[in-house]
């Protein structure tokens, strides 16, 4: 479902020349229009803060490509940024980037095309993205990343192997589209370094570790190829230690190497400086309002104003009212300050927004502290998923976003059946395979039982008794799945049947490496919740990433990218990358469109 913002007539504006010689004790009356058509209300603005061609709200990814991109344009940029560091969601994340037709897969051999592209992206979001922005993305995405490489110290890997999510599609690649950040050494950011978002999951200690590598990691116990890796890992990091380097990768790469393009091109990013509100004059957007550091005042846009201030993730009143319940704001590892600022203001601007209902799902066990995303653990043969009946109800290994989906289907019409569900697995999963960041056979720390994320039992039925789920039930349902992964065939959900099923599984394990019995006591069960990376709904845009009113009209000189816009994959999710890639192109293609103008 969409929603979308009532619409006011805009209240008058004092003079450019009022507002430019205003003083300490001068006020511009913002426009504020709150959805349900309320009474438009002065926001408290305080004096000018300064003048630029461009301002950017947020430095993620979609913030910071777009700063960089109006700045070698040859317009003046400021990045404001409501967080005490900079980077965003997408300096805590693994930096997948789905981008088709790049010049870094492309030189890997990776035999795309962007008919293949243009088939399977649009098998994959159907009707409900306009076609021209679909054609948008795919146009612009390899000409933004060979931008980005030549404009800032960022190099590329391809990932090779990491299929696109639904490689049966037409168009679709089981070998896999996405590529990350190549090393790079923190030290080219100078002090800056120490502003830079920490990871979602710091990399272990004397290591240099890309996203590519924990499928092997997860293996390094069982798989010689596993134990090769990450050996090659520590030894990365010893010669970058040996070079006095301070090494990064993933989403700290990212964030990194594009904070270094915005210090060479001269662009300031002011900490500490959320957004208040939107400047509007005659129907257009031109400039913000900012508490710099506390102080609040405008900074005035000649040119435009891109949203990239991420998704509404960690604002639970915005979650309530579009969201289905049960929600949380603490299931969520998205930056946590992304709570809907950008959202919020483009809606009283004036901006349609899509998407609210969805968010870039993945199953999360809710550990004291901070939720932890499953990827490999739920993939990983010799474990399962069950609901409250104790019974399987999707592939485990399906798209995370998929499962999550699934898990709120079948919750609608029985509200608690499927919310929380559970992972389980067996001692013998536990002796093979890292899960999270504990070592096979060491024990899960004491806290994880505490907070009800984990249970442990020695026999089925006390299991089932911990999770409160029928005895009879379960065993019927382990035992069924035994039979099935003894076979390799699962025939109820078909785990196993695609390339993308199997990229997170031990390939030891034959006939299906996505299948093991579950045999060995004790027990072990982890609450799964619907957790995300962060929201996918935001302000809709065309294919020139410029904001739309409710009835497709254009609002001058406002821009959004990334998740404060409404996502151009739809309610789906084409590969892994699919958040990053689009934020960082639409952020490209609406500083082009601001500098072509």
């Amino acid at each position: 479902m969409s929603a979308s913002a009532s619409r006011t007539s805009p209240a008058p504006l004092p003079s450019r020349r009022a507002v430019i010689a205003g003083t300490g004790a001068g006020v511009l009356a913002a426009t504020v229009l709150p959805s349900g058509g309320a009474r438009a209300e002065a926001v408290q603005a305080g004096p000018p803060l300064g003048e630029y061609d461009v301002v950017v709200v947020g430095s993620g990814a979609a913030g910071m490509t777009a700063a960089l991109t109006a700045a070698k344009r040859g317009l003046s940029v400021l990045v404001i940024e409501k967080a005490p560091t900079f980077g965003g969601s997408a300096a805590r994340s693994g930096a997948g980037i789905w981008l088709p037709n790049n010049s870094v897969i492309l030189a890997a051999g990776v035999p795309d095309t962007p008919q293949k592209a243009a088939t399977y992206l649009s098998a994959v979001v159907g009707p409900e993205v306009p076609a021209d922005r679909q054609a948008a993305f795919l146009a612009n995405g390899p000409r933004m990343l060979d931008f980005v490489m030549a404009n800032s110290p960022l190099t590329f890997r391809f990932m090779e192997g990491y299929s696109d999510y639904y490689p049966t599609l037409p168009g679709g690649l089981p070998n896999g589209r996405s590529i990350e950040p190549d090393q790079i050494d923190g030290n080219v950011l100078g002090g800056e370094l120490a502003r830079l978002n920490p990871a979602y999951m710091p990399v272990p200690a004397g290591m240099v570790v890309f996203s590519q590598d924990y499928k092997w990691l997860n293996l390094a116990a069982v798989s010689a190829r596993g134990l090769a890796v990450s050996t090659e890992c520590l030894a990365r990091g010893t010669k970058a230690a040996l070079r006095g380097e301070k090494p990064l990768t993933m989403g700290q790469a990212l964030a990194a190497g594009l904070r270094a393009g915005l210090q060479r091109a001269g662009v300031p990013l002011w900490l500490n400086s959320p957004l208040v509100d939107l400047v509007q004059e005659g129907g257009a957007v031109t400039g913000v309002v900012v508490d710099k550091e506390g102080v609040r005042g405008v900074v005035r846009a000649r040119k435009g104003v891109v949203v990239g201030s991420g998704g509404f993730e960690h604002n639970a009143a915005m979650r309530a009212q579009y969201q289905q319940q049960p929600i949380g704001t603490q299931w969520s590892v998205g930056a946590k300050e992304n709570t809907g600022d950008g959202i919020l203001a483009g809606q009283r601007a004036g901006a349609s927004l899509a998407l609210m209902d969805d968010a870039w799902w993945g199953p999360s066990i809710p550990l004291p502290g901070e939720p932890y995303f499953c990827l490999a653990e739920r993939t990983l043969p010799g474990g399962l998923i069950v609901n409250a009946h104790g019974t399987r109800f999707v592939n485990e290994a399906a798209p995370y976003s998929d499962v999550v989906h699934v898990m709120y289907e079948k919750d609608r019409s029985a509200a608690g059946s499927h919310i929380p569900a559970w992972l389980i697995v067996d001692q013998n999963y536990r002796n093979k395979y890292l899960f999270k960041d504990i070592l096979p056979t060491l024990p899960f720390p004491d806290s994880w039982y505490q907070a009800g994320a984990a249970k442990k039992a020695w026999t089925w039925d006390a299991l089932a008794g911990q999770i409160g789920v029928p005895a009879a039930a379960l065993r019927a349902t382990l035992g069924r799945f035994n039979a099935q992964a003894w076979s390799g065939t699962d025939s109820d959900f078909h785990r196993g049947d695609t390339a993308y099923d199997h990229y997170y599984t031990d390939p030891n394990v034959h006939p299906n490496s996505c299948l093991a019995p579950i045999w060995v006591p004790p027990f072990y069960a982890f609450k799964i919740v619907p957790g995300d990376l962060g929201t996918k709904g935001g302000i809709v845009t065309d294919a020139r990433a410029r904001a739309l009113r409710a009835d497709g009209s254009v609002i001058r000189g406002l821009y959004a990218a990334g998740n404060a816009s409404a996502a151009v994959m739809g309610h789906s999710y084409a590969g892994a990358g699919s958040t990053i890639g689009p934020a960082m192109t639409f952020g490209y293609v609406a500083a082009n469109d601001i500098a072509d103008a």
